[in-house]
């Protein structure tokens, strides 16, 4: 194993979360509850589409195989996407949505400020900039899910159900493993496990203001970050990969 090759799949894993987070969210365009939303998670979605743009850019740099930032988020086949299963949920109703988008931006908020100290400037340069991006989601999902939570008793149901489903896809984040390993040896960002406590306490303050219980168990389900995905996962890439399959090489 090469020096670049843990950095080439962090930045894969970080990217990936982003590309198919994001497609998850621009799929609520026009769907949304309100027409202030309807223009709120579209723009989410583009902040999502960037940080994976950044990514992808980089680790197709380090690469050094020619390929381009389109060439990581469209033609790859679906083992070779490396996201966690959260993101890839499907939405089911705007609870999930909103769930799902905070369990990984309370993650993700971890993550980039570790990055902004990250003894690899390109990365910390991306992570300046998407820690702010990634603020604004916090808020935005938190006050949707307090909203949601300590609204009415269907929207409190809603919301119960979809952190109790979400939760043990959401531990899959917090996995180390070799190459995690590796780029905490290098100094490039800490061990995924390390973000859990700090996670965990806002998460609880929030789900204490929407009157939702945090299950108990201890269930994790993973597999996403070694390219082992659920069935969701070939339906977002039919779409995603849609136009480069048809044709391929197409540029604007």
């Amino acid at each position: 194993m090469t020096a670049t090759q843990p950095l080439y799949t962090f930045l894969l894993r970080l990217g990936d979360d982003h590309l198919i987070l994001g497609q998850r969210v621009a799929e609520l365009c026009g769907h949304a509850p309100m027409l202030e939303e309807d223009l709120a998670l579209p723009n989410i979605g583009l902040d999502l589409l960037g940080q994976a743009r950044a990514l992808f850019s980089y680790a197709a740099e380090i690469d050094g195989q020619g390929k381009s930032e389109d060439d990581l988020a469209f033609c790859r086949v679906e083992r070779d996407y490396l996201n966690a299963l959260l993101v890839e949920r499907p939405n089911y109703d705007f609870a999930h949505t909103i769930v799902r988008h905070l369990l990984h931006a309370l993650f993700m908020q971890q993550v980039w400020a570790a990055l902004e100290d990250s003894s690899d400037s390109q990365l910390a340069g991306i992570a300046g900039k998407a820690a702010k991006e990634t603020a604004y989601h916090v808020r935005h999902t938190s006050e949707w899910l307090i909203r949601l939570g300590d609204g009415t008793q269907e929207s409190h149901e809603r919301a119960q159900e979809a952190l109790d489903i979400l939760m043990p896809y959401a531990l899959e984040l917090f996995e180390d493993d070799a190459i995690s390993q590796a780029v905490a040896d290098a100094g490039i960002a800490p061990q995924p496990s390390t973000y859990y406590e700090a996670w965990s306490n806002r998460l609880g303050e929030i789900l204490a203001l929407a009157t939702l219980e945090r299950s108990s168990g201890s269930v994790v389900l993973s597999g996403g970050r070694r390219g082992q995905h659920t069935e969701a996962m070939g339906h977002i890439l039919a779409e995603l990969q849609y136009m480069q399959r048809t044709y391929p090489g197409l540029s604007w």
